[in-house]
């Protein structure tokens, strides 16, 4: 609460102008009663309680469990839904995590036809969708052997399509308020060293931004985090420039707290790389690895 107090310092003299006979520990209880809501609000939205659930999708991943305590911290309740439950129990264990928040469920981005099943018995419909699910196979390796490239395709793109178009259409939940994708700064220019992962991030990219077009009406938000390098097991063993990689709390951060904004780039290093893949003529784009 030290930002509040410092926050509600700020106030005083223009408290003193409207009611300067006030006494000190009056004052402290009309800031108490009438700004401290707003300064909590606009200054520690951290601190901030709320009734709403958030569905993850592919929660096992490292980013995703990061963004369960964060979402727990803000209040939310929690549906954790992956293929592997007993790794994500175990976690919540280990963390001492409120068990009686979460609710671990069987996800297989790549079952389609279990999708409308699975979203039919949700215990609750959910007010935010995050889906975090992701598969990379080395370059070299998904263009000799088509199953790595499949499975990325699968589990990136077409078992994302498939989720949540199923979600999204469910009009009757009027709950859902926004939906956060995954992407990559992979998928923003097709470069030699990785472009068929990142053509399957580019490909769910553009489906988040018709997304978002189509649910405008509906006034639901529509993220897509466009993230580089983190430190996570599906980047285990690749080198990679370690002034660039970031902790996945951080990334968590960027997406629990995600605003109206279409595409989120995490990092300021990673915003400017960002922005000059986007203007790069392909001349020079063809020269990078």
């Amino acid at each position: 609460m030290n930002e509040v107090h410092r926050a509600g310092a700020f106030y005083n003299p223009f408290l003193r102008l409207v009611i300067p006979e006030c006494s000190e520990a009056e004052m402290d209880n009309l800031k108490v009663k009438y700004l401290h809501p707003y300064i909590i609000k606009y200054l520690c939205p951290m601190n901030q309680k709320t009734n709403k659930t958030v569905l993850i999708l592919g929660a096992n991943s490292d980013v995703a469990k990061q963004c369960i305590i964060q979402y727990l911290e803000r209040g939310f309740s929690v549906m954790a839904a992956s293929r592997n439950t007993v790794s994500l129990e175990q976690f919540i264990e280990e963390n001492h995590l409120d068990a009686s928040k979460i609710t671990v469920l069987h996800f297989n981005a790549e079952d389609f036809d279990s999708h409308q099943k699975f979203y039919d018995e949700l215990p609750v419909k959910p007010h935010i969708v995050l889906y975090a699910a992701g598969f990379l196979v080395d370059n070299e390796k998904a263009l000799k052997d088509f199953n790595g490239t499949k499975q990325m395709m699968l589990v990136n793109y077409m078992g994302a399509v498939s989720i949540l178009n199923i979600i999204a259409m469910d009009e009757s939940n009027t709950n859902l308020e926004r939906i956060i994708g995954l992407s990559s700064l992979s998928g923003v220019r097709g470069r030699k060293s990785n472009f068929i992962y990142g053509s399957t991030k580019a490909a769910f990219t553009q489906y988040l931004a018709g997304l978002r077009q189509e649910l405008s009406s509906r006034k639901i938000i529509v993220n897509a985090l466009v993230i580089g390098y983190i430190r996570t097991k599906i980047n285990k063993g690749l080198q990679l420039n370690e002034s660039l990689i970031m902790e996945p709390d951080y990334v968590a951060k960027f997406i629990v707290n995600a605003g109206n904004s279409f595409i989120i780039v995490p990092n300021f290093k990673w915003k400017m790389i960002y922005y000059i893949l986007r203007i790069l003529p392909e001349s020079l784009v063809a020269k990078l690895p």
